[in-house]
């Protein structure tokens, strides 16, 4: 995170657009071409005011031939220049349109990919934020430079190169004045208005991550009665938020009052010029008044300056944490040329793994090598912190090792695609999460395409297909913000469902049928010992009842195996870990009972 007043340079900022606007290089150019055509129309007008003027004061009333052709150019001019200027509008339309979508598109597709650690530790409603802050802020952007900085830029040169060729001390005090006004503009932009804007745009995003946090979740806030604290830790950060927005805002309001005496006095500077050219003899009557257009052309188009160079500082601010999400290295990478993961048995091998979470002062594994054969259930047990959940993000490579290497069917993981290790590895979760669509897609998210035949197969052995028949839209029920709309059990069905089509080799169930009621779990759990048949499962335990009929069970503490071996060798070890533990869950006259 930068600190405020620091930030992203101009360049850095321009490569950006830059790269976004010749993804249409066509477009692009005839939006150029188009605008400086435009502003030297627009230059053309009081000029064209002036022979209008020159025109009617040395013409005779009964020739208006010359008042007329001038007339018509005026009119011309301005109708051109109205005309030419839609046009640019249009252009610039389906150039920002384009461009924004392949922004989004962009900063989506990165984030998506950023480590489940990076996830885990990002506020999804901020990341929201800065991912839509920073696609309209490229419009305001280009917008500003199409519609204000580049015209005006093109306005201020050519005037003040006419006044110079024309009348040499016009043009110097013009020119210097509009150098004057720009430095402060610039100067007050840069380094008094932008670090109380950096600071503001920070706490928006935090006040958009408390939203969003609190909304997500508010079935938790009504358990606890907890409507008021969130109404408190929303009020205190948009207090926050509060006075540093008055602050950037006051200081825009200063820096345009500063700004407005000094267009007085380039109106004093070139209007009391122009009157003494006038009364030298060097200046006619036209003259005067092309200069009284002229001079409300450039504070017209200097006034705007300055709203426009606060409004593209804003937007340098704002494209900011995209620009960020674009230059991040993911931390969990594909390897220059990986190749797909064949999983022809499912047998992983964990070979001298060394691990340790980032900001941990030790390791959790440590020389760690283990053997899991082609088609065994394994079960993994332990108390919480002992690293069974670390031992499948690390078989998904949801982080890197620090040494040693994770292979299945001995291919090591971190040489093949994410993408096709992932395809292979079937994860059903403690807590699931689902989608905001239907039951149907939810289901199908496990394999693209799939046939409704193929989802209703895979519901009916989750016994989705049950509670589905009562629901009036059946399997195109809407299933809320993270399936809030049905139950922990149901919810659990239908990702065991989805894992059920994907028809993974490798499976991982982390408490599968934990959420699921005596009758149901069950049924579920006959489910998975088909499902089961022939891949390699590993399955995360906390009701060790689940572990009972499984090939093996691995007893972890401390990131180390201590136990290994079926649930009736480990029971019989008089003062073993296991034991314990299902002593601790179920009473010790079971264990006498099981013996």
């Amino acid at each position: 995170m930068r600190e405020p007043g620091t930030g992203p340079k101009i360049s850095r900022v321009m490569r950006f657009v830059t790269h976004y606007w010749l993804l249409s290089p066509r477009l692009f150019a005839a939006l150029v071409a188009l605008r400086i055509a435009s502003t030297l129309v627009d230059v053309s007008v009081p000029l064209a005011a002036g022979w209008l003027v020159d025109a009617v004061a040395s013409g005779a009333p009964g020739d208006p031939g010359p008042a007329i052709r001038a007339l018509v150019i005026f009119i011309a001019l301005g109708a051109l220049f109205q005309i030419s200027r839609q046009c640019v509008t249009f252009l610039l339309n389906r150039l920002s349109a384009r461009a924004i979508t392949t922004i989004g598109r962009d900063a989506f597709a990165k984030v998506q990919r950023f480590s489940a650690d990076w996830h885990a530790n990002s506020f999804a409603g901020a990341t929201v934020r800065k991912i839509t802050r920073g696609m309209t802020s490229f419009d305001t952007f280009t917008d500003t430079l199409a519609f204000g900085l580049v015209p005006a830029f093109i306005v201020v040169t050519g005037v003040t190169a006419v006044f110079s060729w024309r009348w040499p001390l016009l043009g110097l005090i013009t020119g210097l004045s509009i150098f004057a006004f720009l430095a402060v503009v610039v100067l007050l932009a840069v380094y008094w208005i932008r670090p109380a804007n950096v600071e503001a745009r920070e706490w928006d995003s935090k006040m958009s991550g408390v939203l969003a946090d609190s909304i997500t979740g508010n079935p938790v806030v009504k358990s606890f009665a907890a409507e008021e604290r969130e109404d408190g830790l929303f009020r205190n950060v948009a207090k926050g938020w509060e006075w540093r927005a008055i602050r950037s805002w006051d200081r825009s309001a200063v820096s345009g009052l500063v700004q407005a005496v000094l267009i007085v006095i380039l109106q004093i500077g070139m209007l009391g010029t122009g009157i003494w050219l006038w009364s030298q003899g060097q200046a006619s009557p036209g003259d005067i008044a092309s200069l009284i257009a002229t001079q409300f052309l450039i504070t017209g188009y200097l006034r705007d300056i300055a709203q426009h160079v606060r409004a593209l500082q804003r937007t340098i601010n704002d494209m900011d944490d995209v620009l960020d999400f674009r230059d991040a290295d993911l931390q969990v990478a594909d390897r220059p040329g990986a190749a797909g993961l064949v999983v022809r048995q499912g047998a992983i091998a964990f070979d001298h793994v060394t691990f340790r979470y980032k900001g941990a002062h030790d390791a959790l594994y440590r020389d760690f090598s283990l053997q899991i054969p082609a088609g065994q259930r394994v079960g993994l047990v332990g108390q919480s912190g002992a690293g069974k959940s670390t031992f499948v993000k690390l078989v998904q490579r949801l982080y890197d090792l620090d040494a040693g290497r994770i292979l299945i069917d001995g291919q090591e993981i971190a040489q093949v695609t994410q993408t096709s290790l992932r395809e292979a590895v079937g994860l059903v979760p403690q807590d699931p999460v689902l989608f905001h669509r239907s039951i149907a897609e939810n289901i199908a998210y496990g394999k693209p395409g799939a046939s409704m035949d193929e989802i209703v197969a895979a519901a009916k052995l989750a016994h989705v297909d049950e509670f589905v028949r009562g629901l009036p839209k059946g399997y195109d029920t809407l299933v809320g913000e993270r399936g809030v709309k049905l139950s922990g059990g149901e919810r659990q069905r239908v990702a065991i469902a989805r894992v059920i089509l994907a028809g993974s080799p490798i499976l991982i169930l982390d408490e599968a049928t934990s959420s699921l009621d005596s009758v149901s779990e069950t049924y579920i759990r006959e489910a998975m010992d088909r499902l089961a048949q022939g891949r390699t499962t590993i399955v995360i335990a906390h009701r060790l009842s689940t572990v009972q009929r499984l090939d093996r069970i691995l007893v972890f503490e401390n990131g180390r195996i201590v136990e290994d071996g079926t649930h009736g060798q480990l029971i019989g070890r008089d003062g073993g870990v296991y034991r314990r533990l299902v002593e601790t869950q179920s009473g010790a006259f079971l264990v006498d009972a099981a013996e």
